[in-house]
C-alpha cells in the first residue's frame, strides 16, 4: 500500500504540475484506467487518453496557475485530500477557484480516482492588474 507520505508528496507534486501547466507530467501521475470527476457531479473522464484530453482542453487553454492553500491530509487506506486555489482565465476574465481534490491511489502510487470539489460558490473574479 502507498504510504501517507507518498500520497502527500504526489498530491503536492500534482499542484506543482498544474501550476507549471505540465499536462504530460499531470497525466503521468494517473493509472491507465483512472477516473477524473472535475468538478464533482460532471461526467467522469475515464482512462488516460480522456484525462489527457480533459487537461489539454481545460487547463491548457485557461492559463492556469495553482497554489496549495493547506496541508495534504493522507490516509493509510491509499487516499488523500488537498485544498488549493487555481487562478485562471475563465471566458477571458481573470478568476480564482478554491478547490479541494480527493484522490485515491493504487499500490504503485498512481492516481486511480480524482474528484474535484468546487462550484460556482467557489469561483470569484480577480482584478486584472
Amino acid at each position: 500500500m502507498i504510504s501517507p507520505q507518498q500520497i502527500q508528496a504526489t498530491m503536492a507534486r500534482y499542484i506543482e504540475l498544474v501550476d507549471a501547466g505540465d499536462i504530460d507530467g499531470i497525466v503521468a501521475l494517473y493509472a491507465e484506467d483512472a477516473r477524473v470527476e472535475d468538478p464533482i457531479g460532471t461526467p467522469p473522464h475515464v482512462g488516460r487518453a480522456a484525462i489527457e484530453r480533459f487537461y489539454r482542453e481545460g487547463l491548457g487553454r485557461a492559463q492556469a496557475r495553482a497554489r496549495q492553500t493547506g496541508p495534504v491530509s493522507a490516509s493509510h487506506a491509499g487516499s488523500g485530500a488537498v485544498p488549493f486555489c487555481v487562478d485562471l482565465l475563465l471566458d477571458g476574465r481573470p478568476s480564482s477557484i478554491q478547490v479541494i481534490d480527493l484522490m485515491e491511489f493504487d499500490e504503485q502510487g498512481l492516481i486511480t480516482s480524482m474528484k474535484a470539489y468546487w462550484g460556482e460558490a467557489n469561483l470569484v473574479a480577480r482584478d486584472a492588474s
